[in-house]
């Protein structure tokens, strides 16, 4: 039987000291989160109701729900994602399996990582001058949900290229071999394994774009509006907005409303990226890799 050594003890010391500060890096890290989820509960969880969430506010916004607002972020979330998840995954698509290693697409990778460091008042500029007035949309659902798609681009031509580029090299030199295609190649095989990755892209995208105020405030969303939205071409109220507006603008609010009003819109951002996680986790117990 080996006796432990002083070197080994020292190495299982400075193991455990190590282990120790990470854990506490990560409570660290934590504990805000719980704090805040924390605060939220106790001071605007008496508000939550079912007539809070699918009435209209009344009352100058100092009564009443907020369906309007809820109704008009999913409308901006769902058409974001539908307009910037196909592209991002056709540009990563080209970048890591077509494009070849040369300055352009250095240069177009370099444009990416730009993109993502861009303020988002900035993204809300951009939208106002090419959404609203070049392509004539107006302040509508469609200009700020185009907004908040180029915005979070970057973020899943990143996520999805990682991905892409995890899946072995070897899978795709094996379909070429049997005669497929690079197309047939990326379709039938690279895609289908790399899809719980690019489901990691669509959640951050979710949880940016719910929760985005500025690029909405001037390309959509509207302070009020006493009716739903009919089409991607008309105004609509929006969930960060609204917190915006009953916290620092309209005076009279109870105190538990703005709190109420963000538990509904992280709970929102919570479930729509638990069901992303849970998505991804099943489709990753499905390789056979």
């Amino acid at each position: 039987m080996f006796e432990e050594t002083e070197l080994i003890a020292r190495n299982k010391r400075i193991q455990g000291l190590y282990r120790t500060l990470l854990m506490m890096v990560t409570i660290l890290l934590v504990l805000p989160v719980l704090v805040i989820l924390a605060t939220l509960v106790y001071k605007g969880g008496s508000i939550i109701s079912m007539e809070f969430l699918f009435t209209d506010p009344v009352d100058g916004m100092t009564a009443g729900g907020i369906f309007p607002a809820l109704f008009g972020t999913v409308w901006l979330v769902t058409l974001a994602l539908l307009i910037s998840v196909p592209l991002g995954v056709a540009a990563a698509i080209y970048l890591s399996e077509y494009a070849a290693n040369n300055w352009f697409t250095r240069l177009i990778n370099l444009a990416i990582i730009n993109l993502a460091g861009v303020p988002s008042i900035v993204h809300a500029l951009f939208g106002v001058g090419a959404f609203v007035i070049f392509f004539k949309f107006g302040t509508s659902i469609l200009a700020a949900s185009m907004t908040l798609a180029i915005m979070t681009l970057p973020v899943v031509i990143v996520a999805t290229k990682e991905s892409l580029q995890s899946v072995p090299y070897a899978f795709r030199e094996a379909c070429w071999n049997m005669g497929a295609t690079r197309w047939q190649t990326v379709r039938r095989i690279v895609l289908p394994n790399a899809v719980s990755g690019i489901l990691t892209g669509v959640i951050l995208e979710v949880s940016r774009t719910t929760g985005e105020t500025a690029p909405i405030m001037f390309t959509g969303a509207a302070f009020f509006l006493p009716f739903l939205p009919e089409s991607i071409f008309d105004q609509t109220m929006a969930l960060s907005l609204h917190l915006f507006v009953v916290a620092t603008q309209v005076p009279g609010v109870p105190d538990a409303l703005p709190y109420g009003v963000a538990l509904v819109l992280i709970s929102m951002v919570l479930l729509m990226n638990s069901l992303s996680i849970a998505f991804r986790i099943y489709l990753r117990n499905q390789k056979k890799w």
